[in-house]
Order: C-alpha cells, then sequence, then structure tokens
C-alpha cells in the first residue's frame, strides 16, 4: 500500500496530537520493539515512535526495517520522531482518496 499526498496529510494531522507510544533504545530495532510496534499498530493504526538520537541515516534504516517487518508505511519523519501508519482489518481511519 502506497499513500499519496493527500492521504500523507490527513494522516500528519491526525497525528499531530499523538504522543509516541513505542520507544526505540539505543540496542535499535530488536524483536520486542518489532512485537511492540505490531501491537501498537494493530490497537491504534497510527502510532508515532521516538528513535534514538543516531546519525539521520541511521534512523532512516531504522524506519525502513520497522516498515518492512510490520508492513506499514511510514507517513513521516521528523528528527527522532516517525509517523507510521497500517490499515487494521476493520479500519477505523477513512482515508481520502
Amino acid at each position: 500500500m502506497t499513500l499519496n499526498a493527500k492521504q500523507r496529510k490527513h494522516l500528519k494531522g491526525l497525528a499531530h496530537h499523538l504522543k509516541p507510544v513505542v520507544l526505540v533504545g539505543n540496542a535499535g530495532v530488536t524483536d520486542p520493539v518489532l512485537k511492540e510496534i505490531e501491537l501498537a499498530l494493530g490497537y491504534h493504526e497510527l502510532i508515532k515512535i521516538r528513535l534514538p538520537g543516531v546519525d539521520r541515516s541511521e534512523r532512516s534504516a531504522m524506519l525502513e526495517k520497522i516498515c518492512a517487518a510490520s508492513c506499514a508505511e511510514a507517513v513521516q519523519e521528523i528528527g527522532r520522531v516517525a509517523v507510521v501508519y497500517r490499515p487494521a482489518e476493520q479500519p477505523r481511519i477513512t482515508l481520502p482518496k
């Protein structure tokens, strides 16, 4: 699933007030972190993730790994915070066309 610009803008607006629900530590993206992300995405659909204070390219690589492992779509990455979206089986968030 790929999001178009209108859908990304809508999701960014929804995510603005959210607080990070998963914190990635200095150990990086480990199996327990991926399990927590799976649980959070299954419950919320749209989550914020706080990444560690490492180089920007390493944070981007972590976000790509998270999205690939959880079959999710990265909505945005600002500094150390990333927003990730994956629709549920019965979606609660309706995306614009």
